[in-house]
């Protein structure tokens, strides 16, 4: 049966990755995002806003996708705010699809906050998490958008009879600019400065995360899991959890990296020293670095999302995910987890991201 693919968020890590993976494997994409790029061969550019549902239903007029790959959300101020706004793009998504009676299958990516809480209330429910991370742990007592985007393809399938799959990485490493979510990059630009002012590369997280067992999720697996799902009858409507299956400690992995870029590791010392203090008022260093070495991007806000980075390596606990269900299911993929980092570096680098 020919497969038509509406990859949405095309311009983020893991869209960017899930088109060229179905690409590779002869599938038709469509890739939507608000300013899609031309930077992928063969894939069908959507301009569309998830939250103009007349603009969107436009834009869709002549795509007609059997597969549908969610893999975008929109930061807001508060979680009542992600909820609403990010429930309403998926929900516009699926309505404005919905006539077409062409989805077979939806592929929702959301991640470990599922089990960890959202972004204001970590461990809002007063007790932190069993790990490894499983899939059967039951949802937290707290308001929390992916269970509102959940929601949303449920409900919808109910409606036009599509099957489902949810798909739960954690940190994502891979290229793409203007991510909100972009740890390994963000950890490339803080070491690239490190070495340009002579700073020591200080881990900015906590004792827990320093000392704990860890796990990231390369944008090359969540595509290949995102594709197996797609294929395989047997992990119809079902949530997986996607890391790259081998655990490291931070304490073992940054210096590593701090080899990569020539600069001095320096480990927890105490205290969590988050980057988002570290690293603000340094747009007009980036800047000139970037005009020195004829860099590609000179906005050091649309390379870097510290923001984040510091929630994942400020946890409290040790994280790391069990991905039993999809490997009983037959999906054996693995990544080392130091190659992710290093090849995502020298991306960055041919990319003229950084120097």
């Amino acid at each position: 049966m020919a497969r038509t693919a509406l990859v949405v968020g095309a311009s983020g890590i893991g869209g960017n990755y899930t088109a060229r993976a179905l690409l590779a494997e002869g599938w038709t994409v469509h890739g939507l995002a608000r300013r899609p790029g031309n930077d992928i061969p063969g894939m069908l550019p959507v301009a569309a806003d998830l939250l103009d549902e007349a603009g969107l239903a436009a834009a869709l007029a002549d795509v007609s996708p059997t597969h549908v790959f969610i893999t975008t959300w929109m930061r807001q101020a508060t979680e009542a705010e992600n909820i609403r706004v990010n429930a309403a793009m998926v929900r516009n998504l699926l309505s404005a699809l919905s006539g077409k009676q062409s989805v077979r299958h939806v592929a929702l990516v959301t991640g470990l906050k599922h089990y960890l809480g959202p972004f204001e209330a970590y461990a809002a429910s007063g007790t932190l998490p069993d790990t490894p991370l499983r899939e059967s742990q039951p949802r937290l007592p707290v308001e929390n958008f992916y269970y509102a985007q959940e929601d949303e393809v449920y409900a919808a399938a109910e409606r036009d009879r599509f099957t489902w799959t949810i798909h739960r990485p954690h940190s994502i490493i891979g290229m793409a600019v203007g991510n909100a979510m972009n740890l390994g990059t963000t950890l490339a630009v803080y070491a690239t400065i490190c070495k340009e002012t002579g700073r020591p590369f200080q881990f900015p997280g906590s004792e827990a995360q320093w000392k704990g067992l860890s796990d990231v999720t390369d944008a090359r697996m969540l595509a290949r899991q995102l594709a197996w799902a797609a294929d395989t009858d047997a992990a119809r409507n079902e949530a997986f959890n996607i890391v790259n299956g081998d655990l490291f400690r931070w304490s073992w992995l940054w210096g590593r990296i701090a080899d990569w870029f020539g600069v001095k590791a320096a480990g927890f010392n105490g205290t969590v020293q988050p980057l988002e203090v570290t690293m603000s008022g340094n747009q007009g260093l980036w800047a000139q670095i970037a005009a020195r070495h004829d860099l590609a991007e000179p906005d050091l806000d649309r390379l870097a999302s510290p923001w984040h980075t510091d929630l994942d390596l400020g946890r409290p606990i040790e994280v790391m995910t069990d991905m039993a269900r999809s490997r009983k299911l037959g999906f054996t993929a693995y990544q080392a987890t130091d190659e992710s980092f290093f090849d995502l570096f020298g991306q960055l680098r041919a990319a003229r991201l950084i120097p």
